[in-house]
């Protein structure tokens, strides 16, 4: 197939069609905003059902998603073998240009701040907590999305002067409904969702959620049974990258250290897990 994508991210390739797109997931893994050259095998077609999983987990929000099967994808798509597993076809909307992150425990980038300004999103917090103690109640923490280079965490203030209240609150309370109600989930199957991010777009004049929800490179996931504040939990996501990259003296920008084939097949590894993991959750009322 000749087709060539509208877009290249990170990890996605994306096809305009009009008024809708086909966004198909590569095995490529980022960390701090960087591709790294070595794929990890499958990741495209893991991420991809356990996004759209989700997505039908939480139907009564609307999302971009129109069909995972490739085969009722338009033509030229639906005849080729390399869209199977790893892609699906949304609805076009004009994207809202921050992440939503949602945290219920304090850590990665939170805890780093809060360790040099006493803040976490530009708020401050009292002093004395711990590596991973969970918050009182959840906290929205958003960024605004950058097409290159790193994303720049804003506080609750400055996105809201930027889009408005109503849809600010829309977003936010969006946000931590579902991290609240997807951390419940999870905790059945003895999972502990860290934290999060959701992205929106703007559809017939309302917000709507679209990319990737919940999955283990937006979001991150701890085995309870290992769970202790004071420590970095070990992680069923891309964290174990990210803990990796902070021991080799990397300064986060290109080009990235190379990835083992060991940390590759950890990765994998783990996102398989995390995956049947969400799929007895899912299952359970």
């Amino acid at each position: 197939m000749n087709q060539k994508p509208s877009y290249k991210g990170k990890v996605r390739d994306v096809y305009d069609l009009g008024e809708t797109l086909i966004l198909k997931a590569s095995d490529r893994i980022s960390a701090f905003d960087v591709v790294f050259e070595e794929p990890v095998p499958e990741k495209g077609k893991i991420l991809t059902r356990i996004s759209t999983n989700w997505f039908h987990f939480f139907s009564e929000y609307k999302n971009h998603l129109i069909t995972d099967d490739y085969k009722l994808f338009p033509s030229p798509f639906q005849v080729e073998p390399s869209f199977s597993g790893c892609s699906v076809l949304v609805k076009k909307t004009k994207r809202i240009d921050y992440e939503c992150v949602v945290r219920g425990y304090i850590s990665g980038s939170a805890f780093k701040e809060y360790k040099a300004t006493g803040q976490v999103a530009f708020l401050p917090y009292p002093e004395g907590l711990l590596e991973s103690e969970k918050f009182p109640e959840p906290i929205f923490t958003p960024a605004r999305k950058n097409d290159s280079g790193h994303d720049e965490n804003i506080s609750e203030k400055t996105m809201r002067n930027e889009i408005g209240d109503e849809l600010f609150l829309s977003l936010k309370n969006t946000s931590l409904a579902i991290y609240q109600k997807a951390h419940t989930q999870m905790k059945k199957q003895g999972i502990i969702l860290c934290d999060t991010k959701f992205e929106f777009g703007i559809l017939d004049g309302e917000p709507i959620l679209i990319d990737e929800i919940l999955t283990p490179d937006s979001s991150r996931y701890w085995e309870e049974r290992e769970y202790k504040t004071g420590t970095s939990p070990a992680s069923l996501d891309k964290q174990i990258l990210r803990n990796w990259l902070e021991t080799t003296g990397w300064n986060k920008n290109p080009p990235p250290p190379k990835l083992s084939e060991s940390l590759i097949t950890e990765l994998r590894a783990k996102y398989l897990e995390l995956e049947e993991k969400i799929n007895i959750c899912l299952s359970l009322k």
